[in-house]
């Protein structure tokens, strides 16, 4: 029996995890339910969960994008690099945004069109982008930032828990369940991800629709590289190592197919607050953030085994055939 038959919808399981969370996290220490801890639970989860958005599209197709860690440190750098030259912090974000889309776009073309799979294409990016990082700020740390960009970061809106780098993780949410479950757009993704030679023969343009999945998530990893930045109130080459990490577990456990074609964008968003809440009980709890890392890793194998599974893995495969076949026919 599958977890879906198991628990029935998967989100509502994922929400009642969540409901067990909170409630661990109140008999684990008196501080949890406090505003400024919730607070602090949620900022320090934005960055991740609106690169998680854009993941979800990405995946959505049977594709992956594992640089997404490298790409905000390199938007961080180009942020603090134009702080640095002079620039204001309203034309470094502008700055970002465009290496961002610029790196996403990197990507894109080199699977949509290159052919290459995205697991080894991404992987070197990874490398690519950080290492620009690294060669751009070096060692050092940039942290000028005016208050009302760091106030982005860890800020919370007058009279409530929440930092005001939610909005736009609301804004973006709202407008990525539109596009990936209301439009044209949207269905041709999952279409991809279910059937690429089916989607091909129906008239969608396959090699566009993976492309600008790719640009959106350089577009995300920009804007949240704004918001790691002013968290942390400070730029780095080093900014969000392991990123990928937390992102692609949030997809997966909120109930995507690493093989693409299923997965409800509101499992996603719950699940990144269920692993936000998990990780802040274990800070709470003096546990090491190297264990934490281990909790998320095992988070992931599990998911993984749930939602992509042996019987997954034949699906897919089967839908991969007459595309390997019309290969090996042309060569």
């Amino acid at each position: 029996m599958s977890a879906r038959e198991l628990f029935g919808k998967w989100e509502v399981f994922l929400f009642a995890l969540l409901v067990v969370v909170l409630a661990a996290g109140t008999s684990v220490s008196e501080y949890f339910l406090t505003a400024s801890n919730i607070s602090i639970a949620l900022a320090g989860a934005m960055p991740a969960a609106i690169v998680a958005l854009a993941m979800t599209a990405v995946i959505v197709t049977g594709e992956i994008d594992i640089s997404v860690g490298s790409i905000v440190g390199l938007c961080a750098a180009a942020i603090g690099i134009t702080i640095e030259k002079g620039g204001s912090a309203e034309f470094a974000v502008l700055v970002s945004v465009i290496v961002g889309l610029a790196a996403g776009a990197l990507n894109g073309l080199v699977v949509a069109y290159g052919r290459v799979p995205s697991l080894v294409a991404t992987l070197g990016t990874l490398a690519l982008f950080r290492g620009i990082a690294q060669i751009i700020l070096e060692e050092r740390g940039i942290s000028n930032f005016p208050e009302w960009y760091q106030n982005l970061g860890f800020g919370t809106v007058p009279f409530t828990p929440f930092p005001w780098s939610a909005i736009p993780f609301v804004v973006l949410f709202l407008i990525a369940l539109f596009i990936l479950h209301a439009t044209y757009w949207g269905r041709g993704l999952f279409a991809l991800g279910n059937n690429r030679t089916a989607a091909d023969y129906s008239g969608i343009d396959t090699r566009r629709f993976i492309f600008t999945a790719f640009v959106a998530s350089g577009l995300a990893c920009s804007i949240s590289s704004v918001v790691l930045t002013g968290y942390l109130a400070s730029a780095r080459s080093d900014t969000a190592i392991g990123l990928e990490l937390n992102v692609i577990t949030a997809v997966v456990l909120g109930g995507v197919s690493v093989f693409g074609g299923s997965g409800k964008l509101i499992g996603v968003v719950i699940a990144v607050f269920v692993l936000a809440f998990v990780q802040n009980v274990l800070g709470l709890a003096s546990v090491t953030p190297e264990r934490q890392q281990v909790v998320i890793g095992l988070v992931l194998i599990v998911s993984l085994i749930a939602f992509s599974g042996p019987a997954q893995f034949r699906a897919w495969m089967a839908r991969q055939a007459p595309r390997l076949t019309a290969r090996t026919t042309q060569d």
